[in-house]
């Protein structure tokens, strides 16, 4: 199913690259297709609003903080599989075994990820995905380009995900699960849980952006941007970038991600 996601993801992205400029307002040459993303913009908005938000709110008033908890570090033990072959992909070698060896105590004695061991023996956690991988190969972002339910993105973030998708082991949970709908039930299951979770974290943080710009798409843009900009290059954000991601921070936003989808 998630494999099915992704594909739709890239279909609607390819409309959006051969029509988007058709629709131009303003030309800028970061957001060429700005009356397409504030659209999008405004449909994710309103879809955060009247579901994800009423279902991260009662998912956390009725979740316990230490079960809340394990299901983010169980999510997170996850990515790191991803991060440990981007890391590897980046040539990052140092660093992808150290995360392997966070994966494999995290899976071990973390208890499938619930609890997370490796920070607590100086092993941190990294956030490396494929769209980075993509920009450390030399890969442009490209212009930006709001997603409808998957939110912030550019044409390498598309490429980004179907990339990330294809390391998430639930990708495939349906191959080799019997009947066929038992896979999809645990596939769609484990997503939207996860959407959820992400969510939740996320609820604190809405007020900081809502007062951080007079122009909420505009901040989200640059956010978005900046932050990418940040994690491509590890940190050391050149002096022109839109945003101080380091700023950000002091407000309360921990590492910036525009998108919990």
């Amino acid at each position: 199913m998630q494999g099915r996601a992704i594909a739709s993801l890239v279909i609607v992205a390819t409309m959006v690259l051969l029509n988007g400029c058709a629709t131009i307002k303003t030309p800028n040459p970061s957001d060429p297709w700005e009356s397409w993303n504030r659209s999008m913009q405004s449909f994710n908005d309103n879809l955060d609003d009247y579901l994800m938000k009423p279902v991260a709110k009662g998912y956390q008033w009725i979740t316990p903080d230490f079960i809340d908890q394990g299901v983010t570090n169980f999510f997170s033990n996850i990515d790191d599989i991803g991060v440990v072959t981007n890391d590897f992909l980046q040539g990052k070698f140092l660093q992808s075994t150290k995360d392997g060896a966070r994966l494999l105590i995290n899976t071990t004695a973390g208890v499938g990820g619930l609890v997370d061991v490796g920070s607590m023996i100086d092993l941190p956690k990294h956030n490396e995905d494929f769209d980075q991988t993509l920009g450390v190969w030399g890969v442009p972002t490209g212009p930006y380009l709001v997603l409808p339910f998957f939110g912030p993105s550019s044409p390498r973030g598309v490429a980004g995900l179907v990339g990330d998708a294809a390391m998430n082991p639930f990708t495939y949970v349906g191959i080799y699960l019997n009947p066929e709908w038992l896979g999809a039930a645990v596939s769609v299951g484990t997503g939207a849980l996860k959407v959820i979770d992400a969510r939740a974290n996320l609820l604190g943080m809405e007020k900081v952006a809502s007062e951080a710009a007079l122009d909420r798409y505009q901040f989200f843009r640059d956010a978005y941007l900046s932050n990418r900009n940040y994690l491509v290059n590890d940190g050391n954000v050149p002096e022109d970038d839109v945003l101080k991601f380091e700023e950000l921070k002091d407000e309360g936003f921990g590492p910036l991600n525009t998108n919990p989808y």
